[in-house]
C-alpha cells in the first residue's frame, strides 16, 4: 500500500524505443513505449507506433487491455480505431498488430507481472515478407524491472540485442 494515489503526468515519464522495422523501401517504423507503472502486480504502459509499426503474434503473462487512444491497429480483418478496448485473458494471444498509415496511440494495462510470450511466430514471419520488412535489434530497454528482465533468457518475445551483443 502507499497510502494515496501515486499521481503522474505522461510527458514525465521517459520512452523507449521497443521495435523497430526497416522497409525495403527505406523506411523505418517503430513502436514506442512509456511504462507508467510497473510491479510484480500489474504493468500500466503508453505506446505510439509509428505508420505501419509491426508487432508480432504473442501474449503476456495477465489479464491484458488496451484502448485505442488515436489512429489505429489491424488485427488480422478487424481494424481497431480511437475509442476501441481491447479485452485478452491471461494466456490469449493475439496479433500480429499492425498501425494504420495514421499509425497508433494506446493505453495497455496487464494484471500480473506481464512478461511477453511468443505465439505463431510463422504468421508473423509470413506479414514480415509480405510488407517487406525486417526487425531492427535494438539495445535492451533500460528500465525493465528485475521480474520481467530475469525471464527474457528464455522467452523470444522480443527481438532485442544487449549492448555486449547479447540477443534476446
Amino acid at each position: 500500500m502507499q497510502g494515496g494515489p501515486r499521481i503522474k503526468h505522461l510527458d514525465d515519464v521517459p520512452v523507449e524505443e521497443m521495435l523497430r522495422y526497416q522497409f525495403a523501401d527505406g523506411h523505418t517504423a517503430s513502436i514506442w513505449e512509456k511504462w507508467i507503472e510497473m510491479s510484480p502486480r500489474y504493468f500500466a504502459f503508453w505506446n505510439k507506433w509509428d505508420p505501419g509499426a509491426l508487432s508480432n503474434h504473442h501474449g503476456h503473462t495477465g489479464d491484458h487491455i488496451n484502448l485505442i487512444l488515436k489512429g489505429s491497429i489491424r488485427c488480422g480483418d478487424i481494424v481497431c480505431t480511437a475509442g476501441t478496448h481491447i479485452m485478452l485473458e491471461w494466456g490469449d494471444t493475439f496479433g500480429p498488430w499492425e498501425a494504420g498509415p495514421e499509425g497508433c496511440e494506446l493505453y495497455g494495462f496487464i494484471a500480473g507481472e506481464g512478461s511477453p510470450f511468443t505465439g505463431d511466430q510463422q504468421v508473423f514471419d509470413d506479414l514480415l515478407a509480405a510488407r517487406g520488412a525486417t526487425m531492427v535489434p535494438l539495445p535492451m530497454p533500460t528500465r525493465l524491472p528485475p521480474w520481467v528482465m530475469s525471464k527474457f533468457g528464455a522467452n523470444k518475445a522480443v527481438n532485442w540485442t544487449t549492448t555486449d551483443g547479447q540477443k534476446y
